[in-house]
């Protein structure tokens, strides 16, 4: 199992227990204990917490906005055309033969099987979508 990563904050507090402890030890052997050499020892020894706080100044300061990338242009859309569906008669080489509304289709299949008898080729009758005019 991985040991979890010591905090600095509690190792910084352990640090300062433990400067405390000593002053108080020399305070009790009756030893002079200039507490201004002391700071500046623990200055040397200090972990940075003075630069951390100017860090905290600066970090403060509003940071710039980062620039939006320009926008693309939308694609227009294209214009929707209506469409309706008729019925075509075409010939074998699809060839537009005749072209009938699409509630007419019983009168193209006439058509087509007219054709079929009298030329004795191939016809069919197909839906197709054409554009409305308007």
């Amino acid at each position: 199992m991985a040991k979890r990563p010591r905090n600095r904050l509690e190792l910084r507090e352990q640090y300062e227990a433990a400067e405390a402890r000593e002053r108080e030890a020399l305070r009790e052997a009756g030893e002079d204990f200039d507490e201004e050499e002391d700071d500046e020892d623990v200055s040397d020894l200090d972990l940075g917490d003075s630069d951390v706080e100017d860090d905290e100044e600066a970090l403060i300061k509003p940071k710039k906005k980062a620039k939006k990338a320009p926008a693309k242009p939308r694609k227009k859309t294209a214009k929707v055309v209506r469409k309706r569906v008729v019925w075509v008669v075409f010939d074998n080489s699809n060839k537009k033969i005749a072209q009938f509304d699409y509630i007419k289709k019983d009168e193209a299949l006439a058509l087509a099987e007219k054709l079929k008898t009298e030329k004795k080729q191939t016809y069919f009758v197909q839906p197709f979508k054409e554009e409305m005019t308007e």
